[in-house]
């Protein structure tokens, strides 16, 4: 959900739109009867979504999924809720529309592809005259635990504590702000927060925090999916900038597999380093099969990605055109704003999931790749804002 290290102007894509053009045939001097002009058949306006990198080769197919949760979401929602904080985007009822006529589940890629360009057009996002920014990856963790503490599982992950208060406790009838990871980690919440899971490696557990959620299997083999509930209202510190700072690793080597190798390697720092990222993630147990985004829904593997909400509304589609990634080549995809991340900021900034096991743990932690996005807007809405 967040990095390692580290207003929204929209241009609406607007086709050029081919004029019809008569011409007429000379009569002949011998014909008396005059014959009937040719009409060219004007030629169709090229389609908006003809200028989108990669656009007609995407499995499309894949995003139904996401979309679909979406859609879902939206026919609960007030349907006058305006939608977009930073840009207007309509409202409940705008996007609704568009989910009515929402393709089968066995709908193949050009079927879905149709369904998006009927109903949508694409707009180049761009911040400060620049359309380009950066794209890192999360995925989903799995830890090894236990449901009370012994042997090696030592590590708490803890749910939501009692006397959290929007980043504040109250002592004394003042408002005080929430304990720090290292005052956290010195036992502040023995009182006021209850372990969900006890964990062997704190490593991981930091790692866990980061990500947003993930997976633990316990000693039965049973599995428990913990998600996202609150955090303590510190600000996120980036490990990656700590250690390279310290001299630790050069900025050219830092990935998330590369600040987790120093860790291990560094036991008896490893959680004075940690300390420096004072944020702290609480959780909660769910039973619905995944990852949850801050929308509110499951998140799709390679189809979801955290976005800034100030400037990209959570629950809109979003083309990437991103550079390629070793192993993966360029990323040119359509996928779902539906999360949030500490460390995502900015109108040009995403963080696509890529799920769990160890190739979505591998690419998340190499992706940091230059690129930018087209944000899918129902066309009621796009028609209503051209000038």
């Amino acid at each position: 959900m967040c990095g390692l290290v580290a207003g929204c102007a929209t241009t609406r894509v607007r086709p050029a739109v081919a004029r019809a053009s008569v011409s007429s045939v000379p009569r002949a001097a011998t014909i008396a009867a005059p014959t009937q002009p040719a009409v060219t058949t004007p030629a169709p306006p090229p389609s908006p979504f003809a200028d989108l990198p990669g656009w007609s080769d995407d499995t499309m197919a894949e995003v139904l999924p996401a979309w679909r949760r979406t859609c879902d979401r939206l026919a609960r929602a007030p349907s006058d809720r305006p939608v977009g904080r930073a840009r207007p985007l309509g409202t409940v009822a705008d996007w609704r529309a568009t989910c009515d006529a929402l393709p089968s589940a066995d709908a193949d890629h050009a079927s879905v592809r149709r369904y998006f360009e009927e109903r949508f057009t694409p707009s180049l996002v761009t911040f400060e005259g620049g359309s380009t920014g950066l794209f890192t990856g999360y995925y989903e963790p799995e830890l090894r635990g236990a449901r009370r503490r012994h042997g090696r599982f030592t590590v708490p992950l803890y749910e939501r504590p009692r006397d959290l208060a929007d980043g504040h406790r109250i002592v004394r009838g003042r408002r005080r702000r929430y304990w720090t990871r290292a005052q956290i980690a010195a036992g502040a919440l023995r009182r006021t927060a209850r372990p969900i899971v006890w964990v062997d490696d704190a490593v991981d557990a930091f790692f866990l925090e980061i990500q947003g959620s993930g997976r633990v299997v316990l000693e039965d083999g049973t599995t428990i999916q913990l998600n996202y509930s609150a955090s303590n209202g510190h600000p996120y510190v980036a490990l990656g900038r700590v250690l390279i700072d310290r001299g630790a690793i050069e900025r050219s080597a830092v990935s998330l597999q590369s600040i987790r190798a120093w860790l291990l390697a560094h036991p008896r720092e490893a959680q004075s380093v940690m300390n420096n990222n004072p944020s702290y993630v609480f959780f909660r147990e769910s039973n619905d099969g995944g990852s949850h985004g801050a929308e509110g829904v499951v998140l799709t593997p390679g189809r979801s990605m955290a976005v800034d909400p100030q400037f990209v509304a959570l629950g809109v589609p979003l083309y990437l055109d991103v550079a390629a990634l070793e192993g993966v080549g360029p990323i040119r995809r359509l996928v779902v704003a539906q999360d949030t991340g500490g460390a995502i900021r900015g109108a040009i900034r995403g963080d696509l999931f890529w799920g769990p096991g160890p190739d979505a743990y591998d690419r998340a932690g190499r992706m940091r790749q230059s690129g930018r996005y087209w944000m899918l807007v129902p066309r009621s809405v796009a028609q209503r804002a051209a000038p």
